[in-house]
């Protein structure tokens, strides 16, 4: 059986020759894709790739990654053995107008990889690896690679805000104050354990409605502490185990928020999580400060 997982177009920050080099310069790989890495920029030379942030955590002789395609400042090809099943990885660079660069990468491989979710790994994969190149590529702050041999991965993220923990948890528990820092009009919040804790986000995953975000409160201490569960996001039920927490911590007139999103069955399943709640806290910093001062 041979199937092939596309991932989605990622936007980045530069042009299209800055992208290519990132994806062919070692040095590079080092920084944002790989613990080690080994690359003769030519077809057929070498695109080695190995250690504890690679699916598998191969070794350097295991790591007999070839170079098929190299087009610059517009398409990679390699080959690549990744958990015991041959594949090939196309990897496409497309200049936006004003906008940058997009990338995306086409992974067919020759077999089942023997694992659950399997395409949902390769996913992943790429979305954590595509974030934290951007990263690289961008500010340079913000990375999160994934420890393959970690058995407890989880994400932590903190931020500062202006503004006392009493306005910075309203910020996190008021329907029309979450809305404006998740991008919603439907946020539902009943503050207590158990109570309904939704951003109302709703999307489709291959034409499945999905209720997306959190569903419930677990924890909840006033000005200190909110901890909600997180459900998939592509809506599987048999993913189970996830939640965020939210941790105030007052410094002086100033808060520190600390997020921590727990549960990951597994490292590729951190996605693009961390770019993501990047986000959400500089939302919620924006918002926060403005409430402070309203």
């Amino acid at each position: 059986m041979t199937w092939t997982q596309k991932t989605s177009s990622w936007p980045m920050p530069v042009a299209p020759a800055a992208v290519f080099a990132a994806l062919t310069d070692a040095a590079q790989l080092r920084t944002w894709f790989a613990e080690h890495a080994e690359v003769e920029p030519r077809v057929g030379g070498a695109y080695r790739f190995w250690g504890r942030h690679t699916p598998g955590v191969p070794s350097a002789a295991e790591a007999a990654q070839r170079i098929t395609v190299l087009e610059p400042d517009a398409r990679l090809g390699f080959s690549w053995t990744v958990l015991g099943v041959p594949s090939t990885v196309a990897i496409t660079i497309a200049p936006v107008e004003g906008q940058g660069t997009t990338i995306t990468a086409e992974q067919t491989l020759e077999g089942p990889l023997g694992v659950p979710r399997e395409k949902e790994l390769i996913d992943d994969f790429w979305k954590l690896s595509f974030g934290n190149l951007s990263v690289h590529l961008g500010n340079g702050t913000g990375f999160l690679r994934p420890d393959f041999a970690d058995p407890s991965p989880e994400i932590r993220l903190s931020i500062v805000i202006d503004a006392p923990p009493a306005v910075v948890f309203r910020t996190l528990v008021e329907p029309e104050l979450i809305n404006k820092w998740v991008g919603s009009d439907k946020a539902r919040v009943e503050p207590r354990v158990g109570g309904v804790y939704s951003f109302g986000w709703s999307y489709e995953i291959d034409g499945t409605p999905v209720e997306g975000g959190p569903m419930r409160i677990l924890e909840i201490e006033p000005d200190r502490t909110l901890v909600v569960d997180w459900p998939d996001w592509r809506g599987d039920a048999t993913v189970t185990g996830q939640r965020v927490s939210f941790t105030l911590h007052p410094e002086g007139t100033r808060t520190r928020v600390e997020l921590v999103h727990a549960g990951f069955t597994r490292p590729a399943d951190i996605s693009d999580y961390p770019f993501g709640w990047g986000h959400f806290l500089s939302e919620m910093q924006r918002v926060t400060v403005e409430t402070a001062g309203a």
